[in-house]
């Protein structure tokens, strides 16, 4: 590969006189930007030695073919702008508007590209026929099960007769006034036994004993409407 670009280099043939001080002067022109010997002539390939670009560059400094600007220790040679052909005023107006149609097409192709983004983003929001499917499965076993639930409502069956619902109301009444008659006793006797112990060794003592006491969801429970006065299992509270 080392020996194919040596070859390529080798090929360029290097111009003297008036036909490098041509050719670095018709790339400025070209480029019409600053530029130093060494970027020009590493730009033309080697075509005009580096030394010679800087000779040449002077020399057309000096002729007012170009302009030359020296920022600290760095030079800078520019076309002579004066020198350059002033454009058209119908070639002019006719990139004014060219440049006004590309930025209205900018425009376009930006609110083109915002709708596809909002439309892209909205698709991959969408469920996929894989879930859709899933979801269709869930729904459609939800209904059969609810329809399930009603068929005995619609064959006119009664879910509960009044003899079960009175023997519900009196077993819940029987078992609850236990259930308050036990907590009472327990109480009692549990105040008795550590009356004489601190709060902590009471507490301690309890878990030794695996004793458990009603939870937060036991107090709703009581305050609810199940155990409300004149409820269907409540009734008959004391």
């Amino acid at each position: 590969m080392a020996t194919k670009t040596k070859a390529s280099e080798a090929k360029i043939a290097v111009l003297k006189g008036k036909e490098a001080e041509d050719c670095v002067l018709e790339y400025i022109k070209k480029m019409n930007r600053p530029f130093g010997a060494v970027d020009v002539s590493a730009n033309l390939k080697g075509a005009v030695p580096k030394a010679a670009t800087q000779k040449i560059m002077v020399a057309l400094a000096e002729r007012g073919d170009l302009v030359q600007k020296t920022y600290g220790k760095t030079t800078f040679f520019v076309a002579n702008q004066a020198n350059l052909e002033d454009m058209p005023s119908e070639k002019l107006a006719a990139l004014e508007a060219e440049v006004k149609r590309i930025g209205e097409e900018n425009k376009s192709l930006g609110a083109e590209v915002k709708s596809i983004g909002a439309e892209l983003a909205r698709l991959k929001s969408t469920p996929t026929d894989k879930e859709v499917a899933v979801e269709i499965e869930r729904a459609t076993a939800a209904v059969h099960k609810a329809r399930a639930h009603l068929e005995p409502l619609r064959a006119g069956t009664p879910l509960i007769s009044a003899e079960e619902t009175a023997q519900l109301d009196a077993e819940w009444t029987k078992w609850r006034n236990e259930w308050v008659r036990r907590r009472k006793v327990f109480k009692t006797l549990w105040s008795l036994a550590t009356d004489a112990l601190a709060p902590q060794e009471a507490t301690d003592l309890a878990e030794d004993l695996g004793i458990e006491y009603d939870t937060p969801e036991h107090g709703v429970l009581e305050r609810g409407e199940l155990c409300a006065a004149g409820s269907v299992l409540g009734k008959r509270r004391r």
